[in-house]
């Protein structure tokens, strides 16, 4: 039917009466959601609302990215290699948007941010527990950012819990053992509460697993889409890296870091290194 006016009939059967019927604002409480961006600048500055949004939106995704990971690990426990890297997958997603956001947060100009950076206080980023709850699930543990979180016990005991447990990583290790990869019983009985550190005695399991692809797939594709994951998970720490060296150069952070010099640091972290250095082994 063709449109008149420059005007769209509604359908007769859109529901219009929802005093007794979920809608879609009460089904995504966006009453609540909506009234969550509660700039702190006085005179309120026009650019807070951005980088409120920005933020607020980044940690919606870390809660997904985490649900998604965290049931990934479960499933690779239960020798569900499909199901776990269906989710990866999606993850894999979610970090392309992560990272293509940063560029709304880099229009924000260093003398914009400037007019209202003191109303922060020492809130930062790097008190995010969803992000360092996405690092300890990857497998970069560390005890030392717990106190950061003592202000708030559900965080504090959050990432105390997953300190405590096997990582993704630690969960496909595991996974390959019980196919019947020989994997080193010092990896397998790691204390999980550290970062996993390079494993030379890993290299030979991955070597063996590229050059014989077609003989081991679902592990070669597994080794591919983590890969991938810390690929974009770097992608995503250089992009914030860039972000923030755009908006206020060489500042201390407003949580007390030395801001982009700590941050340059965090590139040099991995999640994943023995699938990066079987690369130099494959094919000798």
């Amino acid at each position: 039917m063709a449109v008149e006016n420059n005007t769209r009939k509604l359908d007769k059967g859109i529901v219009r009466d929802f005093s007794s019927r979920m809608s879609y604002a009460s089904y995504l409480q966006l009453p609540t959601l909506l009234s969550a961006q509660q700039p702190v600048s006085s005179p309120e500055h026009h650019d807070e609302m951005l980088f409120i949004i920005q933020h607020q939106t980044t940690e919606l995704w870390l809660k997904l990215v985490l649900h998604e990971l965290q049931s990934a690990a479960e499933h690779l426990r239960a020798d569900n290699l499909g199901s776990a890297l269906k989710e990866i997958a999606r993850v894999k997603h979610i970090q392309k948007t992560l990272t293509e956001q940063w560029s709304v947060l880099a229009t924000l100009t260093p003398t914009e941010y400037a007019q209202f950076r003191d109303f922060l206080g020492n809130s930062s980023g790097f008190q995010s527990s969803q992000y360092r709850a996405v690092e300890f699930v990857l497998g970069n543990k560390n005890r030392k950012m717990l106190p950061v979180f003592e202000s708030d016990p559900e965080a504090h005991e959050q990432l105390r819990l997953l300190l405590e447990a096997p990582s993704i990583y630690d969960e496909f290790l595991a996974y390959l053992h019980r196919q019947g990869f020989d994997i080193p019983e010092s990896v397998l009985n790691r204390d999980v509460t550290h970062a996993h550190e390079f494993s030379p005695e890993l290299i030979p399991v991955f070597k063996h697993i590229y050059e014989n692809a077609v003989d081991n797939w679902g592990a070669y594709e597994a080794c591919e889409e983590l890969v991938d994951l810390e690929d974009n998970f770097q992608l995503w720490r250089f992009r914030h890296l860039r972000t923030v060296q755009r908006t206020i150069g060489m500042k201390t952070g407003t949580g007390g870091s030395t801001g982009a010099a700590f941050l340059q640091k965090a590139l040099e972290l991995t999640f994943f290194p023995e699938l990066f250095a079987v690369r130099t082994e494959i094919g000798k």
